[in-house]
């Protein structure tokens, strides 16, 4: 047990009371040489929040203190949630004037104030122990007597003063990168520095470098990782493949996404006696990546590869991602297999995990296994048809592994994604939904299965790992659910002892009804995000109690982490030894990748939501047909055919007073009794875009009777 461990099981104890630093390292029995060592250990423990000094110097641990610990999730309606560290702890609402100068993100201790009758924990920050935002991307404005950088990010909720001899020759105006000198303290607002100018919000390009900026995503590769990669070749070497399953002969293909580059992973399938047998074929990037290189230490600080509208951020340099570790099509790569045999049912009966070298035989595309499977497009038939009948199979499979999954209660959200086209100059010319068809959901079902195989082999060899993991949902936001569906007549069966099923049935009563869509997005907002872990908790959303990321390791560092523990595991175990070093960096690895995983969503949504309002900018006084998609007591909301979705504010609504009922989330005129209700179809004009504000505002033309 080293100095930390003991320090926090003193402090667990029923009888312990606040202690001062003297008193504690008596209570522990050190010596006074020790004295050092101990007081660098606590004061990292105070600014990790892991214990907390009182106003009396005494030391305790902040739940027994009445503390709680997390991070700020800032609001643009000018208040803030803390997310606590403990997942079984709820949100605690923070008001502005609470928030005694912390900003979104950052890393605070909260004291709970009081909890409002059926309403939410309320709170104020005590202490701010690590600031999230060092710079912040902005627009300048330059006054006669004042500069200042108003926040692209409205969860930021100041403007930052910016000093005459900081401003760097950027002009009013601009888009500009601010390095913060000073924090906001009282009235007083932040101050900052210039160190980039961006350029003008209309110039080309500048829009997404302002999201890039503004969530720190690097562009450029670090010297010494440039350097490492020079040594890696570009092809696979007869050294390379000694010891390794030669798969070279087999019918394996790679199926992706038209515009992809990085192919992580093929599949195979056959007929055996009594089932089938399903290759999942990964790339082995762990082979290449080695740990604690430069490589590895920008892959973890990456996280993941970003996937902007425009662009991608990759986690590996492009000579490993679309290179060498990419499973290119009539080329040797190197890879870890997982092959599966199910039996007619789909329940696993053997599997072998093993290195491996392939040669994918083709480069398939969803929409071109699509045009094969569903569409029958004889021509795409032809060409491939040394392979159709493997489609044949897998989908076959693919189809028995769904329904497995679906009657143990996984949940399988109906959220159709949307996808912006840009033209050479980045400007959106068109915005497509894209559809989980046939070999999308093929190659889900696959990777699914592969992914739970690995957990459980881990699992039961108590080996340390990193976990994908969703916990159970919080019951306070279950039953807030289940307000919501009472409005639209459904129930959730066996709330108190919630189980996916229950969930599921909600999810199979509304398909194809009107609210469909926003059943799915507020019951997937009821549930926890699922994240990495070391402990293995399950998965609630795949109802298994299994699951991790391994399919993924050319742009997820976690997958490639558990790719290097299963080539130890397979290549002569892993030692005691090794075992406690990844006990002490797993939990940390994990951590860090869950909010790297976190700002690469973040910053995905925001590009495409940007591109979408820049679409409608040129579509002003156009008419669209949509779907009410949510009702509010300012308006409704109304979501396009492409996916695009705007307001029709209650001002825009001139026949009448409308007066919102919560009870049956409908808006309904005064006088005239006319309602608007979700699911309801409209015809909309655009009248209003605001780039900055990312909104959309519609004016009612018409209602759309629905057709009987």
């Amino acid at each position: 047990m080293n100095l930390q461990e003991k320090i926090l099981e003193l402090m667990k104890k029923m009888e312990y009371k606040p202690m001062s630093e003297a008193e504690l390292l008596h209570s522990l029995g050190l010596e006074m040489k020790e004295a050092d060592i101990f007081l660098k250990t606590l004061m990292y423990m105070e600014k990790e929040g892991l214990v907390v000094k009182n106003r009396r110097g005494k030391y305790g641990l902040p739940e027994r203190m009445n503390l709680v610990v997390g991070r700020l999730e800032g609001h643009r309606g000018g208040y803030a949630f803390l997310i606590p560290d403990d997942p079984e702890k709820e949100d605690i609402y923070i008001s502005l004037e609470n928030l005694h100068g912390a900003t979104h993100n950052d890393r605070v201790i909260v004291r709970p104030t009081y909890k409002p009758a059926g309403g939410r924990m309320e709170g104020e920050v005590i202490r701010i122990l690590k600031r999230a935002n060092k710079k912040i991307v902005g627009t300048l404005e330059i006054q006669k007597h004042v500069a200042y950088v108003s926040p692209d990010d409205k969860r930021f909720f100041y403007d930052v003063i910016i000093p005459k001899d900081e401003l760097k020759g950027a002009k009013s105006g601009q888009k500009v990168v601010v390095s913060l000198t000073k924090w906001p303290e009282g009235r007083r607002n932040p101050e900052g520095s210039i160190v980039e100018v961006l350029g003008y919000a209309e110039e080309k390009g500048v829009d997404i470098l302002s999201i890039i900026k503004k969530y720190d995503l690097p562009l450029e590769f670090p010297k010494k990782v440039l350097k490492q990669i020079e040594s890696i070749p570009d092809y696979v070497t007869e050294e390379d493949i000694k010891g390794r399953l030669d798969l070279r002969g087999h019918k394996i293909v790679t199926i992706d996404g038209e515009d992809a580059k990085d192919f992580d992973d093929a599949v195979s399938v056959e007929r055996i006696p009594g089932g089938y047998r399903l290759g999942v074929h990964i790339a082995d990037v762990s082979y290449y990546v080695k740990e604690k290189t430069p490589l590895d230490i920008e892959a973890m600080k990456r996280g993941c590869s970003v996937y902007l509208v425009d662009r991608v951020i990759p986690m590996l340099p492009p000579k490993l991602s679309n290179g060498i570790c990419s499973l290119n099509p009539k080329v040797d790569r190197l890879t870890i297999s997982v092959i599966i045999d199910f039996d007619e049912k789909g329940e696993v009966k053997k599997y072998n995990i093993t290195p491996s070298v392939i040669r994918s035989c083709e480069r398939m595309t969803y929409d071109e296994v699509n045009r094969i499977l569903e569409d029958q497009d004889e021509e795409v038939i032809k060409r491939y048809e040394y392979l159709v009948e493997d489609f044949k199979l897998m989908a076959e499979l693919a189809a028995i592994l769904n329904k497995k999954r679906f009657d143990r209660g996984s949940l399988d959200f109906n959220l159709e994604e949307a996808k912006v086209k840009l033209d050479e100059n980045g400007k959106p010319v068109a915005i497509v939904r894209e559809e989980r068809r046939t070999s999308h959901k093929m190659i889900e079902e696959f990777m699914l299965a592969a992914n739970e195989v690995i957990a459980e082999h881990i699992f039961w060899l108590k080996i340390p790992f990193v976990y994908r993991i969703h916990e159970v949902p919080d019951m306070e936001k279950i039953f807030s659910l289940q307000e919501f569906l009472d409005h639209l007549g459904y129930k959730i069966k066996g709330i108190r002892n919630l189980k996916p099923k229950a969930l599921q049935r909600v999810l199979e009563e509304v398909k194809g009804k009107p609210e469909e869509k926003v059943v799915n997005t507020v019951l997937l907002r009821s549930l926890k995000r699922a994240r990495y872990s070391d402990e293995n908790v399950g998965h609630f959303g795949l109802a298994t109690s299994f699951y991790t990321h391994f399919t993924s390791p050319i742009r997820r560092y976690p997958d490639l982490i558990i790719h290097r523990i299963l080539r130890e595991q397979l290549e002569g175990g892993i030692t005691e030894k090794r075992q406690e070093q990844l006990s002490k960096i797993l939990g940390k690895v994990a951590k860090l990748s869950s909010e790297r995983e976190r700002i690469a969503d973040d910053a995905e949504r925001e590009t495409v939501e940007l591109k979408m309002v820049e679409y409608m900018e040129d579509r002003i006084g156009e008419e669209f047909n949509g779907i009410i998609s949510s009702t509010t007591s300012f308006g409704f909301f109304v979501e396009l055919e492409n996916t695009v979705e705007g307001l029709v504010h209650v001002s825009n609504l001139e026949d009448d007073y409308y007066i919102f009922d919560e009870r049956t989330l409908t808006l309904r005129g005064e006088r005239t009794k006319r309602e608007f209700k979700i699911g309801d179809k409209v015809r909309v004009r655009v009248i209003k875009v605001d780039k900055m504000e990312r909104q959309i505002d519609f004016a009612l033309v018409d209602v759309i009777e629905n057709e009987l």
